[in-house]
């Protein structure tokens, strides 16, 4: 089977989605191959499929940096839904919740791990994520590095710093915003730009 049909097969088995995107296929297949690539594709067009199938497929953890707390909260939630294997680490979490996420990642093989920029370098998580030996770096609404992020959220213009911390494994960013400063931007922070979509 080729990694092109296992991403199909995982596809519809895991997320009833009868036919990927051609860009979504593109960028699957370049994520698996060890690549970095920055997916800049519309709102709706199913950009987290492109770390949520290979998840599924890597025997490591996959790392996505996120923004926002509500919208990993979301994305745990569909993807528990799913039976996607799924934890957060974030400044929200309460006691027990961090003990369990904390127990599942120590198990490692195949997990999403959802975090902010500032908890992957924070002293008390950075050193558990980087046990973990992640299999790809993924940086959800990857624009603020560039846009706005950078001027409340300065861990965001730290993350190549945390890539290396966590091996350099492939970097995979997603926006729907991709300027030429953007992309310039994306790569400044340790990102080698493959642009697809």
């Amino acid at each position: 089977m080729t990694q092109l049909d296992e991403c199909r097969r995982v596809a519809w088995r895991v997320f009833k989605i009868k036919r990927l995107r051609q860009e979504q296929e593109a960028a699957m297949l370049a994520v698996l191959g060890g690549r970095d690539v920055l997916i800049a594709l519309p709102t709706g067009f199913g950009k987290s499929l492109i770390y949520q199938v290979p998840a599924m497929i890597l025997k490591r953890p996959v790392v996505v940096v996120s923004p926002l707390i509500a919208l990993m909260a979301d994305q745990e939630r569909a993807l528990k839904a799913r039976g996607v294997p799924v934890v957060c680490f974030h400044s929200g979490l309460k006691a027990a919740e961090r003990r369990a996420a904390v127990a599942r990642l120590a198990r490692g093989g195949r997990l999403v791990v959802l975090t902010t920029p500032e908890t992957i370098e924070s002293k008390a998580t950075a050193p558990l994520i980087e046990r973990a030996r992640p299999a790809l770096l993924c940086v959800d609404e990857a624009h603020c590095v560039s846009e706005w992020g950078h001027d409340f959220r300065p861990s965001y213009l730290r993350l190549g710093e945390a890539r290396k911390r966590l091996g350099n494994p492939p970097a995979l960013a997603l926006t729907a915003t991709a300027t030429p400063r953007v992309r310039e931007d994306i790569a400044r922070i340790g990102v080698d730009v493959d642009l697809l979509g």
